[in-house]
């Protein structure tokens, strides 16, 4: 599903123009972003948490040069999901 797809759901279901949809939904993005980028998490009980996760130092290699680098320590944005939706998705979708 695209952004798209999901803005014309919730236009669908709740009756509401898929432009005000469509701010709401790129509000949402951004607000959690900003969220991130400042060091705060996100919680959204039933749903899941929008995390900073850190990744510690490590040696990478160059397989082109056969050399190895450092790869500094960093932070990366997660999304954890929360048991039940973990539960809904392991009961309904088939395993491929």
């Amino acid at each position: 599903m695209t952004k798209a797809d999901l803005v014309s759901k919730i236009s669908e279901k709740l009756g509401i123009e898929k432009g005000d949809v469509q701010a709401t939904i790129e509000t949402f993005m951004e607000e959690v972003k900003t969220s991130l980028e400042s060091g705060d998490n996100v919680y959204l009980r039933g749903f899941g948490s929008f995390i900073i996760k850190t990744r510690a130092e490590k040696t990478g290699r160059n397989i082109s040069k056969n050399t190895t680098i450092k790869i500094p320590a960093h932070n990366i944005p997660a999304f954890k999901p929360a048991k039940v939706f973990v539960e809904g998705v392991k009961t309904n979708v088939d395993v491929k």
